[in-house]
């Protein structure tokens, strides 16, 4: 039988040599492995008698109690060694100034929106709201647009395909907002239906639209906020005194023109374009198309069951992203939606 104690003394000095946990296995195994030296000790017990198998047996099991005490310890020295060093790699250098956590801000067509949305609510006006994913009738019939009008064709709309991947011509993206003000004016005289008068409407229908268009002043999503004013006597010089102030209000001056520009739309009648022109500045002196309006169509409010004979309203459209190219300063509306944090960072 070998000396066991010149065995725990190796098995001690091979452990200690090693430095990480891959050479410390290699190195057990040669001890405690299924061919290590003690594993071979006990399994020649079976060769000695059984009182020699006794003594034996205890002084080699004492040996290997021995060495994987001395296993653990060399473990736990490795592992406490690897903490140190990963520690000592990342080492806060508390002196040095806290690094600050990157804040969003608001995209500045979102800015524009809440800006119009509170001016308009500063007289009157209520924000309505209504579904992207439009039908043929809201967005088209109720606004008295005919069925060979351009705005219909494939080439302005964008329209959906039903679950069978065949064109369902009667659902679309919406190309405006003016659908909003339909169904609001339906959900309004359903409300108020029986009263002999009903209370006025007079809303603004901020939103996303769809349009088959690219180019450096259009793209193929939008915003548009469109504002609609029902009731009794409500006369073109009302729109004129809304729409007047609120690019006054907007622009924070004085120093503009207005003007009312003869148009046609399908849902307004008489209908206008609105230019603006500035008095001062790069802008100074050039007129520039903003906005469309025009006295609600008396079909518009029949498809809403409105009386035309007793109420009269105006309606306007504007489209907030150009106001925010206005606004600060910006020739390219793609800018606003390419994503790029080096111009968005501008407005923050």
């Amino acid at each position: 039988m070998q000396n066991l104690d010149s065995i725990v003394h190796a098995a001690k000095a091979a452990f200690a040599a090693t430095f990480d946990p891959d050479a410390l296995e290699q190195a057990k195994a040669r001890y405690l492995g299924k061919s290590g030296r003690i594993t071979v000790l006990l399994k020649e017990l079976g060769k000695l008698t059984a009182e020699e198998k006794r003594k034996t047996g205890a002084a080699i099991n004492q040996a290997k109690a021995a060495v994987e005490t001395a296993l653990a310890e060399r473990r736990e020295a490795i592992k406490q060694a690897e903490l140190s060093a990963r520690l000592a790699d990342e080492a806060l250098d508390v002196t040095l100034p806290g690094r600050s956590e990157a804040q969003g801000s608001l995209h500045p067509v979102t800015r524009t929106l809440e800006r119009i949305e509170r001016l308009f609510a500063s007289i009157g006006f209520a924000v309505a709201d209504g579904p992207e994913i439009e039908t043929d009738f809201y967005n088209f019939t109720a606004l008295n647009t005919p069925e060979d009008h351009p705005a219909r064709s494939m080439h302005d709309t964008f329209y959906l395909l039903d679950k069978h991947g065949k064109l369902a011509e009667k659902v679309l993206l919406r190309t405006h907002t003016s659908p909003i003000q339909a169904r609001y004016m339906q959900a309004h005289m359903a409300k108020y239906a029986g009263q002999e008068t009903m209370p006025e409407i007079r809303i603004i229908a901020p939103g996303r639209v769809y349009r088959v268009d690219s180019d450096a002043t259009h793209s193929p999503m939008f915003h548009q906020v469109e504002g609609l004013w029902v009731g009794e006597n409500v006369s073109f010089a009302d729109l004129k005194g809304v729409i007047a102030d609120f690019l006054r209000r907007f622009f924070e001056t004085d120093d503009l023109e207005v003007r009312f520009r003869p148009s046609f739309f399908p849902f307004t009648e008489p209908s206008a374009e609105i230019d603006v022109a500035f008095m001062r500045g790069t802008q100074k002196g050039r007129w520039l198309e903003i906005a469309g309006c025009g006295m609600v169509h008396p079909n518009v409010l029949k498809h809403a069951g409105i009386d035309p004979e007793k109420y009269t309203g105006f309606a306007f459209g504007f489209g907030p992203d150009r106001l925010a190219m206005l606004r600060y300063g910006v020739n390219d509306l793609r800018l606003f939606f390419e994503g790029d944090l080096r111009f968005l960072r501008q407005f923050a």
